[in-house]
């Protein structure tokens, strides 16, 4: 009987031990880290009530660094398989770098089949996050249709209308000319930003900027030249600011007007309207690009690194993120985050006026822009390119390189750098 009791209540504590180590472990897994930038950080901030309405047991452990120490961080936590979080945010121009890198979980393998609800986003977002192996590494957030965005004070002085803007880029371009001879104002900020639209407009399907469907370097193709040849002429035409984005002397330029146009991602115009040059409310306008082109300008992706330790949360909170309509119309209404969600876009506050533009309905312009532009495959190597073919155009602004010779001196870099 002795003996009896002691092997029960052995029994017992042991049940009760392994329990209590499960119910430790079950304890310790109840939050979850999640990596971003801003202003994704104050969006994922805002749907934390619908998370805790899911799980009110599991904290959201949110960490947020500047854009390029986010990503500086996240490049060594994938490299290294250390210090990793179980959420990734990631822009896509940071995309490439991870997305052939094996360190992200396949988001269209079981558990997730991500591939199930490949019709509910943006096709091009969806396309985006395709790695050459067909496995989707990364959920759409949100993406950056192209537009054009004007004052329409500068164009009135000068006695322009926007279909002269738009026509083409040539028409582009000389309407800078005539801006410039009777306001004095620049075209746009920089040349730079010329080259950059036109390389992302009209990508052939299967292609990314730099590389094509096989990965073959592209740079010295007709987009490129055509790209270097229209900013070599606003410089020679000194029709640009020769400022870089983001600095004090662009943020003056739009707010004095000495600078009349901006290419960029329709997000930028409500960043104008907050914080760039909010007392410019009423003096802008936003256009379709010039020449009938189609260009996604960045956007944001949710991925799980495949060393995660919570994969199975991770997945339900890029769900809520990329998949609850009202999450991505909140994202687009407070931070200017143009919905990859298809069920967002059917929303009445596209048709709602926007005050900072005149009244104007941009954000139809913008959802036809965004149904409109192409995939642009991604290339681990596209960040090296960038920096490559920027060099390049720099010679040709302030040195006078031949196009030809730069192009075909930024070809032969990335040659070598595909073929390591």
């Amino acid at each position: 009987m002795h003996s009896s009791v002691t092997r029960s209540a052995a029994k017992i504590l042991a049940l009760t031990a392994l329990l209590l180590s499960a119910g430790l472990t079950w304890a310790q897994s109840q939050s979850l880290t999640v990596t971003a930038y801003p202003a994704v950080d104050d969006i994922i901030r805002s749907a934390l009530p619908a998370w805790r309405k899911l799980h009110p047991d599991v904290e959201i452990k949110l960490v947020s660094r500047n854009f390029d120490d986010h990503h500086t961080v996240m490049n060594t936590a994938l490299s290294t398989a250390s210090n990793l979080p179980d959420v990734m945010v990631l822009e896509f121009s940071r995309v490439g770098r991870y997305i052939d890198g094996g360190g992200l979980e396949d988001l269209s393998k079981p558990p997730y089949n991500i591939q199930l609800v490949r019709s509910k986003f943006i096709p091009f977002a969806y396309q985006q996050a395709t790695a050459r192996n067909g496995g989707v590494m990364a959920a759409p957030a949100d993406v950056g249709p192209g537009t054009l965005l004007y004052r329409t004070d500068v164009l009135s002085k000068a006695g322009l209308t926007e279909a002269e803007l738009t026509r083409s880029w040539d028409s582009f371009v000389a309407s800078g000319d005539k801006i410039k001879a009777s306001t004095g104002a620049y075209l746009i900020s920089h040349a730079r930003d010329l080259k950059d639209i036109i390389i992302h407009s009209n990508i052939k399907p299967g292609d990314g900027l730099y590389f094509d469907a096989a990965g073959q370097v592209l740079v010295d193709s007709p987009r490129f030249v055509h790209a270097f040849e229209l900013a070599r002429r606003v410089r020679q035409h000194k029709i640009d600011a020769k400022v870089s984005a983001w600095s004090n002397e662009w943020t003056q330029g739009f707010n004095n007007g000495t600078i009349a146009t901006q290419v960029s991602g329709a997000w930028l115009a409500g960043h104008l309207a907050s914080w760039i040059a909010p007392k410019t409310t009423g003096l802008w306008r936003a256009a379709q690009l010039p020449d009938g082109a189609w260009a996604d300008w960045g956007g944001s992706f949710y991925v799980i690194p495949r060393g995660a330790k919570n994969k199975a949360l991770a997945w339900e909170f890029i769900q809520l993120m990329t998949l609850d309509r009202d999450i991505q119309l909140m994202a687009f209404k407070t931070k200017d985050a143009f919905p990859a969600l298809l069920a967002a876009q059917t929303d009445p506050f596209f048709e709602q006026p926007i005050a900072f533009l005149g009244g104007q309905k941009a954000r139809l312009l913008w959802r036809e822009a965004a149904l409109n532009s192409s995939a642009i495959s991604v290339n681990k190597l596209d960040a090296i390119a960038e920096e490559i073919v920027d060099t390049e155009l720099d010679k040709v602004l302030n040195h006078g390189k031949d196009i030809a010779l730069a192009l075909a001196d930024a070809k032969r870099l990335l040659d070598r750098r595909v073929r390591r």
